[in-house]
Order: C-alpha cells, then structure tokens, then sequence
C-alpha cells in the first residue's frame, strides 16, 4: 500500500497513535506534517526517525484549538511540503478521570469545546483546497467511548461522541467533492494516556479482549493508513472500531 508523494497532516503527532501514525504512513511514501503543541522535542525525534529511514517530515508548531494557528500552521505545510490532500485529526484534549458528580463544569467544557475546536478549525483550513482539487482525506481518532462509555470518562464520552457525529456530517457533505472522511476508534491503547491504569487493569481487560490483548499505537496506524490508502477510495462515513474484537460492528 503506497501513499507516494502524498502531503498529510496529524495533529497531536509528536507521541503515541500521532506519532506511530506518522511513522507508518511516511514508511509508505507520504510526506508528512508532524503537529505539536509544547512537545517540541519529542516532535523532532518523530522527524528525525522518518528522515534516518528516508522519508520525508517536517514539525510544525500551533495549538490546533486555535484558527489562527491553524491556519499558520497550515500555510507553512503547504510552503514547505505542498497543498494538504490528508488530514488525520489525532490532537485530543486532556481531562480528568473522575465520576461525574465530582466533574466540575469547567474541566467538561474544555474537553468538550476542545476536541471539537480541534476538528472544526482543522477541516476549516484544509477543506477548501481539497474541493478545488477534487479530492481529499480526512480521518479522525475518536475513542470506543463515544459508543461504550467507563466511568470517570463522561466529557471524553461525550467529546468523541460529538467528533463522531460531525465527521459524518462532513462525508455526507464532501463526498459530492471527491473528499472522503472517515473515523477510527480504538480500544484501551497503550499510550501516555492510559499510563495511570494499573497493569491488574490492562491485563484483565487483555483476558476480555478476543485477540487477548491491549492495542498498540501501531494498530491504530494501521487501520488510518488502511483507510488513507487508493484500495479504499469508495469508503467514507465510517466508524472503525480498533479493540481487537471488544466491540464488534
């Protein structure tokens, strides 16, 4: 599967499914924009990795929350790498895991207008040249809780489920446009961000999984590179489950 010579961005790419999914998709040719917000050096390392194996990335900077920064951040990909055809929206919003009844209002509504102002302001800027070519990408990294919540994680529950909802209203919107945008959902994956659940956690879900274990960044790379690749130019609207069987479509 080749993605030769195209231009993508990720957001969120300087560690985790961002950065695994950077490396993978460069690995097949593309020429990839790695987005951070204050990891710089971690960003770097990404490139760096992708340069040594002869492939070609560059680190931007800008908190995708931002339009303003966005759009910076866009320009600067189109100067140095060229016109965007491949978003994957990968920049997710911090929160904290508690239940409900103790989640301040304030923390809920940062979640909630964060991830979605990430999206928004994304497919703002990149959406326009995507139509004047006729074609384009878009891939979100949404969360099996948009469909199955867990407790303490009502605002990333409803977050994603909000992200969900508006990728498919863009794939009934842009498809006419030749601009295809779909969404990928993993399982517990291992990852800075579920560094705080203890190993008896992971374990007993692994025992509940069917493939009888936790996801890996490289799965969930995997399965966007699956979608971003010319063998799946008739797919959009979807929502991929990437859980090693836990939830099954």
């Amino acid at each position: 599967m080749t993605l030769k010579n195209r231009i993508v961005l990720i957001t969120g790419a300087s560690r985790g499914i961002g950065a695994a999914t950077a490396k993978l998709l460069a690995s097949r040719g593309a020429h990839v924009a790695v987005n951070y917000f204050q990891s710089e050096p971690a960003a770097r390392a990404v490139v760096e990795e992708i340069l040594k194996a002869d492939g070609k990335a560059i680190a931007v900077q800008g908190d995708v929350r931002d339009p303003a920064q966005v759009q910076k951040l866009v320009e600067e990909v189109r100067a140095r790498l060229g016109p965007i055809d491949t978003l994957v929206a990968n920049a997710s919003i911090s929160f904290p895991v508690v239940p409900f009844v103790e989640f301040p209002w304030e923390a809920f509504e940062a979640k909630l207008l964060g991830e979605l102002k990430a999206a928004f302001f994304c497919c703002k800027a990149v959406i326009p040249s995507m139509i004047e070519r006729k074609s384009g990408c878009i891939i979100a990294i949404s969360s099996g809780l948009s469909r199955h919540p867990g407790e303490g994680f009502c605002a990333h529950s409803t977050a994603k489920s909000g992200l969900d909802s508006f990728m498919k209203s863009l794939a009934l919107e842009l498809g006419p446009h030749g601009i295809r945008v779909n969404v990928v959902a993993p399982g517990l994956t291992e990852t800075d961000a579920t560094s705080f659940l203890p190993k008896e956690r992971k374990d007993m879900m692994a025992r509940m999984t069917p493939l009888r274990r936790i996801g890996q960044p490289e799965d969930v790379a995997g399965a966007v590179l699956a979608l971003a690749g010319e063998t799946s130019r008739f797919l959009t609207g979807l929502y991929v489950p990437v859980s090693g069987g836990m939830q099954m479509t």
